[in-house]
């Protein structure tokens, strides 16, 4: 049981990382199963399998997109660990997403990489987003996490982050609407990536780059 209760409408910073700070994607492979795993957990329909999901998907081409347990507005997936802000859409709905998510993931990882045991560190943390100001600080550390880094360059190709399909315009992860909304704010998205660049550049003059093997020192709400 959870000591503060997820609430339904309201928005969380979530976030994890690899057991004893290890690598939770080790190939392009990997990343890419983790972002179809975000994209087919995200659905209040229950699901065996991402096999079994995507089984059905072609074979019912004409069904629609089911009502997703969560709305992600920004992420950002490093090497060893992950961010999400997203609001919860049902009761329950972050837990059971992060459930099937962080559970079918592992599962996955340990049978590509012949190993046992957990990947991740324990239970996903969160932080209910509930004061403007703790968005503005939280929300352009979330999209632009991996600048927050010193990540080595042979694994800068195990980075993705929200970042993408706000430059693109293809919104994969992030829900439309709240994309919408986060650019409603922001004015437009190259407002939106300024002040994202700018608190990063506050963070990394008041901290510098934090290694992959330091603990996130999260912007305070």
């Amino acid at each position: 049981m959870r000591k503060d209760p997820l609430v339904t409408g309201l928005y969380y910073h979530i976030y994890n990382r690899g057991v004893d700070k290890r690598d939770i994607f080790t190939n392009h492979s990997d990343l890419e199963r983790f972002v179809l795993s975000v994209k087919e957990f995200n659905s209040v329909e229950p699901i065996g399998s991402i096999k079994d999901r995507l089984l059905e998907k072609n074979s019912h081409s004409d069904v629609g997109r089911p009502k997703p347990l969560v709305s992600i507005a920004c992420y950002c997936f490093n090497p060893n660990h992950f961010h999400f802000i997203l609001k919860q859409e049902v009761d329950g709905g972050i837990s059971e997403f992060f459930k099937r998510l962080l559970g079918g993931y592992t599962k996955f990882f340990n049978l590509t990489h012949a190993r046992s045991g957990a990947l991740f560190q324990g239970r996903f943390k969160s932080n209910l987003i509930d004061k403007d100001d703790y968005f503005l600080k939280i929300r352009p550390y979330v999209h632009m996490n991996y600048m927050a880094h010193n990540i080595p360059k042979d694994k800068e190709h195990l980075i993705l982050s929200s970042e993408k399909e706000y430059d693109t315009g293809n919104f994969v992860l992030v829900s439309e609407n709240e994309a919408k909304e986060v650019l409603e704010f922001y004015g437009d998205n190259e407002k939106f990536k300024k002040e994202c660049l700018d608190v990063i550049s506050v963070i990394r003059s008041e901290r510098g780059l934090a290694s992959l093997l330091e603990e996130d020192l999260l912007p305070l709400p």
